[in-house]
């Protein structure tokens, strides 16, 4: 999702110049190209804001509602593309993106039908709970009951449950990583991988790390983190102690991890974080693929999905998962 930011018109000219210009439609012509900061006062407008795109005709959506976690409520989530019973297809447990604090489930559709066809595999996709209505661990309690969930019920599904992916964008690829690391602790679900896309991994980008100029300044920004992540934790972003588990890139062992793919733009607030968690993975021994797309903003591919450089992130996203679903395809540290 682009949620663009407020410029002068003096700043216009600068911030298109260094994007990619097959990713520049969406902000030709436009002088105010966003609106007020997400806040307590803004955030309701903000989520009216979002327009649903519809499902397509296939393949097939259906909701499901499961129990949540001893003591959490109910989560509902849906599944894509179930198979028939006794079939052993790989899957995906999506978690959608919005920065903690936006967005539905059904944002998703059209994009998770398209990867459930072409994969051949069952996406289940979560309805967790958002913040700041409710903090950690309550999206990621509801994302574990999930997975745990989709594992169970494996056979029923038609899913393989030793071919189980996470994957997630923005906020989506931080709760992935949440998870991905509760999964290791626990020792319950064995991942295939983890699929990470401009993942939001560290509460300290623009709080007590600020970003270079021109880095970060379209789609998601400084100011937008850290409510995202003062919503979630409960403290400020960047504060000294924060929940344990809740932020990825403050977790000190990434030590078993599942293979891992991350793509990040070279102008997205998270391109440090990113590229910083991916070279963290790298020396736990952690299979990664990293890729950074130059020019590319947070949330390019949904801004102009037919752009070459998006075309080349769906490809390379692809193919990480066509390793993770075929056996022996992805080294395992």
């Amino acid at each position: 999702m682009l949620i663009p930011t407020r410029v002068r018109p003096s700043e216009l000219d600068r911030l298109i110049a260094a994007v990619d210009p097959d990713l520049r439609a969406p902000l030709r012509g436009r002088v105010d190209l966003g609106g007020t900061p997400l806040s307590r006062a803004t955030l309701a407008a903000a989520r009216n804001s979002i327009i649903t795109p519809r499902p397509l005709p296939a393949p097939p959506i259906a909701a499901r509602r499961i129990a949540g976690v001893p003591g959490a409520p109910p989560v509902s989530l849906y599944v894509i593309n179930q198979g028939e019973p006794g079939t052993r297809r790989p899957a995906i447990l999506h978690i959608h993106g919005g920065g903690y604090v936006l967005m539905r489930a059904d944002d998703t559709f059209p994009q998770l039908q398209t990867i459930a066809r072409a994969h051949d595999c069952v996406i289940v996709t979560v309805d967790y709970r958002l913040a700041p209505e409710t903090r950690f661990p309550g999206a990621r309690d509801d994302n574990e009951a999930a997975l745990r969930w989709l594992h169970r019920e494996a056979d029923s599904l038609g899913v393989d449950r030793s071919r189980i992916a996470v994957m997630g964008e923005s906020a989506g690829g931080g709760h992935a990583a949440m998870l991905a690391l509760a999964a290791r602790d626990r020792g319950e679900v064995s991942l295939v991988a983890q699929i990470l896309v401009y993942p939001m991994l560290d509460d300290r980008t623009g709080s007590r790390r600020m970003p270079r100029t021109g880095i970060g300044e379209i789609g998601w920004t400084s100011a937008q983190n850290r409510f995202g992540w003062g919503a979630l934790l409960g403290v400020a972003a960047g504060s000294s102690v924060v929940p344990s588990g809740a932020v990825p890139a403050r977790v000190p062992d990434l030590a078993g991890l599942p293979p891992t793919f991350i793509a990040v733009g070279s102008i997205d607030l998270f391109v440090d974080e990113d590229i910083d968690y991916a070279h963290r993975l790298i020396d736990a021994g952690v299979s990664t693929d990293l890729m950074v797309l130059d020019g590319a903003y947070h949330g390019f591919d949904g801004a102009v999905p037919d752009a070459p450089v998006t075309r080349r992130f769906v490809a390379s996203r692809d193919a990480a998962l066509r390793r993770a679903f075929t056996p022996g395809g992805w080294r395992r540290g």
